[in-house]
């Protein structure tokens, strides 16, 4: 099973750049047309938040319009750019969405691997918290499947990067989490979005990754003092490759044209 992971597309009304610097929606439609060219196609896309930047009506319109073009089953969580009310409305042809409260969801109907969805976003507030009830929540979705292969989806990545600007909106109560997801050996991986770049590190027992920005990249800047800084990098995507006895394999994918291929490997 083939599972693309885009992430943090902030789409803007048109017209508009994002941070008055990145052409946010044209790239988001190259990701798009990127992931429709794939050899194989994708058997699934995982959108992992902040998919419009300031919440507004029109950005989510602007968004669906592009989302027409993509040709693969969607499954959205949102970040802490989108506001859960307009998000809730944009996406109501998404059954497998909450009507109401967090959105925690499980889908298994597009393959083996199961997605679990774990609205970790704090409404108006830039960082996430893992609380008692989604703590609980995910317990008992995971113990509902314990022989499934499967991913959890969420937000704002759990840990400390050591980037001082993004650590200040983190997810809080790791600890939870990772109580929760060392309980539950199916976990082939936590797939987070919001800090603008990639990822990897052991976490409760699973591997947890950060997938890029289709958008910008946040500057990876280790010294305590560092100032916000971001790049226009090239943008990029996650491939998450589950076969029955391997496991998942997770790739990072540049999104542009570039010289080759070349005849040798």
């Amino acid at each position: 099973m083939l599972i693309a992971q885009l992430s943090d597309p902030h789409v803007r009304p048109d017209g508009v750049l994002y941070q008055d610097v990145a052409p946010s929606n044209a790239q988001f439609a190259a990701a798009i047309a990127a992931l429709n060219a794939l050899d194989p196609r994708p058997d699934l896309v995982l959108l992992s938040g902040d998919l419009v930047d300031k919440g507004m009506p029109a950005e989510y319109a602007r968004l669906r319009e592009l989302l027409r073009g993509l040709e693969i089953p969607l499954l959205v969580i949102p970040g802490n750019h989108d506001d859960r009310d307009v998000f809730r409305r944009a996406f109501r042809d998404h059954d497998y969405l909450p009507d109401s409260g967090p959105m925690h969801y499980a889908a298994g109907t597009h393959g083996p691997v199961r997605i679990v969805a774990l609205d970790v976003t704090l409404p108006g507030l830039h960082h996430g918290v893992v609380d008692e009830a989604g703590a609980r929540w995910l317990d008992e979705t995971l113990a509902e499947e314990p022989q499934r292969p499967t991913i959890v989806m969420m937000h704002q990545p759990p840990f400390e990067t050591g980037v001082p600007y993004l650590d200040l909106y983190a997810c809080g109560e790791d600890q939870r989490l990772a109580a929760v997801v060392s309980r539950h050996r199916q976990v082939e991986r936590i797939v987070c979005g919001h800090v603008h770049r990639f990822m990897l590190l052991r976490f409760g027992g699973t591997l947890l990754c950060t997938a890029p920005s289709t958008t910008t990249a946040i500057a990876l800047q280790l010294r305590p003092d560092a100032r916000p800084a971001s790049h226009l990098e090239p943008p990029a995507f996650l491939l998450h490759h589950w076969r029955p006895g391997v496991g998942l394999i997770t790739h990072f994918l540049p999104i542009g044209t570039f010289p080759g291929p070349y005849p040798f490997a």
